[in-house]
């Protein structure tokens, strides 16, 4: 006879959780976001449930920036990679801007490649000054790199701008323009911007990308680029950045930093960071957008010229173009020294003069058909004789007009304004636009998570009277929020969706133009959390 009841065995006691394992995820969150970015990625790593957590934690864009003054160069890279690793993020791309005397770039590049890893694009460039909060004090400052120079001579000082930023949702890499090193080696230029474009196509449904941030070399002129550039990409695409810079850099892709084998066979001309979105990014990422404005710090003086004849010429100082002018509609020929004397009895001769050309060029790139592009160009003045007005650059032809400029820091502090106010007027419409699609989709509110401001060289404490006007604009609306900026030998802006209503120093809305004089252009990032799943 079998039975039918079973001898029941006795109930195990359950082992007590300790430690993170009784930890709920809200809790164990909240203490990985207070942790280094080098101790969350070791965190990452422990197990799936951790690297989960992690994730969670990173689904959100991170921008981090600060800068040292300190002297001594390991010091100063120590104290701002520590400073912006001291939160949880996952470097996508870095950008790196010096100041001083002695500075070697090929080391710096080598000491953030080793701390951000090995597929981080970086650039390392040298800048006429910074701007952002300080490392160790969180103090804000402007500084230039004349502010080094004491009683004439440079006292082995330096100042680096560290930028790091994670944008889930965008594809970021760094694509150089090469000019082959032999004898009058022609920049590649349809090649730059095909390789930009069929970077864009291949990770994004576009050819044309989001951002470019781009670094120019010193000893090129960079118009000819940023035209081909112009003509090649959506008006969407939004172009900021140094003109003329010294610098370095490194691909996320090591292909792309070594060209058919051999580097020393090419110069660097300019290399750009593209940002272009991810068409394989996962559901639920929110939205990433930039926004940009342009200060404008000229402003037009006199008649409209044109130009009789411009005789190029190359020197050691690099090249230039020697015009002869007459008034529109006159006969005369003007000397470029009168012409200069008559600004100078009007305006006194501290201000700096500049012609803006309008220019219609046939512009193309790659295999795509010829346009027609209409387009300013500014040169500065460089001084003048009984004959000739001399200016700094080549590329004006015999057809074009052009209007005298000077540097005006009424223009320009009113322009500053103006943009100051239409932050804080886009800061009220975003949040009126997240109270309806919040109510109706479930979308959080749109924020601004950092900036960059790229400010030319002259503008600063000496050119207004006193400090921090260039980066008040953002200061004023954005407190707190990351922003680094560099004052630039030749700002480069292109695609302002924030519109300075002032008509400061533009002789013609339609005309393009993407390379300005005593400007400053501002880039703001933005996100938009996708919409909550119910």
């Amino acid at each position: 006879m079998i039975s039918t009841t079973m001898e029941e065995k006795p109930k195990e006691a359950k082992t007590p959780m300790t430690g993170f394992a009784s930890i709920n995820d809200d809790l164990f969150q909240n203490i990985l976001k207070r942790i280094p970015a080098l101790s969350f990625a070791s965190a990452a790593c422990v197990s799936k449930s951790w690297n989960r957590n992690c994730n969670q934690i990173l689904y959100k864009p991170k921008l981090a920036s600060a800068f040292s003054l300190n002297p001594v160069q390991k010091v100063a890279l120590e104290e701002v990679v520590n400073k912006v690793l001291s939160e949880p993020i996952r470097p996508q791309f870095a950008i790196a801007n010096v100041i001083g005397s002695g500075v070697h770039l090929s080391g710096i590049l080598d000491f953030l490649g080793a701390k951000l890893g090995s597929k981080t694009p970086i650039i390392v460039s040298c800048a006429g000054g910074i701007m952002g909060r300080d490392a160790v004090t969180d103090e804000y400052k402007e500084v230039m790199i004349e502010d080094f120079w004491v009683d004439g001579a440079s006292n082995s000082s330096f100042g680096i701008m560290l930028s790091v930023g994670f944008l889930p949702g965008l594809k970021v890499d760094a694509i150089q323009l090469l000019r082959p090193r032999k004898a009058r080696g022609v920049a590649m230029v349809d090649k730059f911007v095909m390789d930009i474009r069929n970077y864009a196509a291949l990770v994004s449904d576009s050819t044309s990308p989001s951002l470019i941030i781009m670094f120019g070399s010193e000893k090129t002129d960079q118009k000819p680029v940023m035209e081909k550039l112009d003509h090649a990409m959506s008006r969407e695409t939004i172009v900021v950045g140094d003109e003329r810079a010294q610098f370095l850099y490194r691909s996320g892709i090591e292909s792309r930093n070594v060209y058919y084998g051999s580097v020393d066979q090419y110069f660097s001309d300019a290399v750009a960071l593209v940002f272009a979105r991810d068409q394989n990014r996962p559901s639920g990422t929110g939205e990433i957008h930039f926004h940009s404005a342009l200060s404008s710090g000229v402003s037009a003086i006199g008649p409209r010229f044109k130009a009789v004849s411009a005789n190029e010429m190359e020197s050691e100082t690099g090249l230039s173009t020697w015009l002869t002018v007459r008034r529109e509609g006159g006969q005369e020929i003007l000397g470029g020294q009168r012409i200069i004397d008559d600004v100078n009895n009007e305006l006194g001769n501290q201000t700096k003069l500049f012609i803006g050309v309008s220019e219609q060029r046939k512009c193309f790139a790659g295999p795509e058909k010829p346009r027609q592009m209409r387009s300013l160009a500014f040169h500065e003045v460089m001084g003048g004789d009984e004959e000739h007005l001399f200016v700094d650059g080549v590329g004006i032809k015999t057809v074009d007009y052009f209007h005298l400029y000077h540097s005006d820091p009424s223009a320009a502090l009113s322009s500053c304004s103006n943009i100051s106010k239409n932050f804080r007027n886009l800061k009220l419409d975003w949040s009126f636009r997240s109270s309806q699609l919040h109510a109706a989709r479930g979308v959080g509110e749109k924020e601004v998570i950092g900036g960059f401001v790229f400010a030319c060289w002259g503008r600063g404490e000496s050119f207004f009277g006193h400090s921090n006007v260039d980066s008040s604009p953002f200061l004023a609306n954005f407190p707190g929020v990351p922003m680094a900026g560099i004052f630039t030998y030749g700002e480069i802006g292109r695609g302002f969706s924030i519109l300075n209503t002032d008509g400061s120093g533009q002789e013609d809305k339609t005309l393009c133009f993407c390379a300005h004089v005593y400007s400053t252009v501002y880039l703001l990032v933005s996100y938009t959390p996708a919409p909550i799943e119910h």
